[in-house]
């Protein structure tokens, strides 16, 4: 008899997470609606990190982000292990129709015309022979930690 239980529970469970995340139809007992609402959320948090992730297919979707991804989301039965590995499949789907251009085609951790610049490499923010001592206010463990890297 427990036994049966498990199976079922587990059965119940595998339904409502297929209704989650592959579309299908919810299982009996709940609510369709918040269900729905709930997998739009699902699908929004995949997307804003793949945004994260891959800032170069989210310039490439432009304004059509959030459509497009909701329409990839909705092509694949389950999404793929990771995000990373979701940022990718998103930008190979989004090339697949003519979105992005061959070009953009490996993992990006930044904007695509290159101002993102990090404190020490050399640009704009300073070097490491360059830094400026500027206050960082209401952190003066990092003032210090700032003033050892100076000459």
């Amino acid at each position: 008899a427990v036994e049966e239980e498990r199976r079922q529970l587990a059965e119940a469970q595998g339904r409502v997470v297929a209704a989650l995340v592959a579309g299908a139809d919810p299982p009996e007992g709940f609510d369709q609606e918040r269900l729905r609402v709930q997998a739009a959320s699902l699908i929004a948090k995949r997307r804003a990190v793949v945004a994260r992730i891959r800032p170069d297919v989210a310039v490439a979707a432009g304004p059509d982000l959030a459509s497009e991804f909701a329409a990839y989301a909705r092509a694949r039965t389950t999404p793929p292990p990771g995000y990373r590995a979701d940022a990718d499949d998103f930008a190979a789907w989004l090339r697949g129709r003519g979105r992005l251009p061959g070009s953009l085609d490996g993992p990006r951790s930044g904007p695509l015309d290159g101002t993102a610049r990090g404190p020490l490499d050399g640009t704009a923010r300073g070097t490491l022979g360059g830094l400026r001592r500027r206050p960082l206010l209401g952190r003066p463990g990092r003032r210090r930690w700032w003033a050892r890297l100076l000459p």
